[in-house]
């Protein structure tokens, strides 16, 4: 029989690209938007979804969605970090009930915010989870709540990655709103943190196939089963801004640091900045995410290359043109993070 799949956020990166990565296993895939038709056109190469009117703040249209449903992602966050405190715990909340009453099983896409210094650099599942922000510490407790629901009978699949990029709305991440401005020419690179410090990356192509991959043996799994997903580690993280260069073609293009006070003294008025900010520390030093028992339980991980991967989220962000830079000559070659 068909699994089908209900996605909470499918017209954000982590969960558009996880209904493409259900649909291309066999998967139906049904989504809740409050504007369905404005979600359709903006998805129009996702025919395949049975979109669904609602809202992931209420309740009942959270409940009302999931009926005959094995699977519900729930990929809602507040664009731009924003409102984060008077969201992230109703809608989890919402979701809880409503797999709780459909007998479905919730797959959460997890981030570092949850752990602070005295966990890394190296973070594995089961490492300590004492988050110095307040973003971090809404984490958690999203977390604890999956775990309770867990143990009264609701499965719960956590994947956590490093900073996500690319996908099919490749611009609520810290590439499109710290590296790179979407919708114009690349004139700049900019770079949040010291260059030889280490970052560690989620191409969410691969981590959405991943969650597929891992669904596929969903008998396997714990009640309450977290994998952490190793992505892309830029051994020295520059390399992410040398990756940009390569796939624009341009290796002379200038790389300049974050604005980091600008930040500071506009985040009391633009709260995206104030989020943002927040999380500094997490450019300071190494942060590593073990994908060991991920590997061991599939065999290998998905991945594709970083130069494939970045020149893919640059076009979507509408940096460069793809079949511009597809047709030069590769003069450039990229070899560990730089280019030479």
């Amino acid at each position: 029989m068909t699994s089908t799949a209900l996605i909470l956020g499918a017209t954000g990166g982590f969960g558009g690209e996880t209904a493409l990565a259900l649909h291309r296993h066999g998967w139906q895939i049904r989504a809740l938007h409050r504007n369905p038709k404005a979600a359709a056109r903006a998805l129009s190469d996702m025919p395949f979804i049975d979109w669904v009117k609602g809202d992931a703040m209420s309740a009942g249209d959270v409940r009302a969605a999931p009926v005959n449903v094995d699977v519900i992602v729930h990929a809602v966050n507040p664009p731009g970090y924003r409102n984060w405190g008077s969201t992230v715990l109703p809608m989890i909340g919402n979701t809880i009930a409503a797999a709780r009453e459909a007998g479905a099983r919730i797959v959460f896409p997890g981030t570092v915010y949850n752990f602070g210094p005295d966990a890394f650099p190296l973070l594995a599942e089961t490492s300590p989870q004492n988050p110095k922000t307040r973003k971090g510490a809404l984490r958690v407790e999203m977390e604890r709540r999956l775990r309770a629901a867990s143990e009264e009978g609701v499965p719960v699949l956590v994947l956590r990655g490093g900073d996500f990029f690319g996908g099919c709305n490749p611009g609520n991440n810290w590439f499109a709103q710290g590296l790179v401005t979407p919708g114009k020419p690349l004139r700049s690179v900019s770079y949040p943190g010291p260059h030889k410090v280490g970052h560690n990356w989620a191409y969410l192509p691969d981590m959405a196939e991943t969650v597929a991959r891992l669904l596929l043996r969903a008998d396997e799994l714990k009640p309450f089963e977290v994998f952490h997903f190793g992505g892309h580690w830029l051994e020295q993280g520059i390399e992410m801004a040398d990756a940009v260069r390569f796939a624009a073609r341009k290796p002379d293009l200038p790389v300049k640091r974050l604005p980091w006070f600008a930040l500071t003294v506009l985040s009391p008025f633009v709260e995206t900045f104030r989020e943002m900010r927040e999380m500094r520390y997490l450019w300071k030093k190494p942060v590593k995410l073990d994908n060991a028992k991920l590997v061991a339980f599939l065999g290998h991980e998905p991945h594709t290359p970083l130069d494939i991967a970045v020149r893919t989220t640059l076009a979507g962000l509408g940096c460069i043109d793809m079949a511009d830079t597809s047709s030069r000559p590769a003069s450039l070659s990229l070899t560990e993070g730089t280019i030479r």
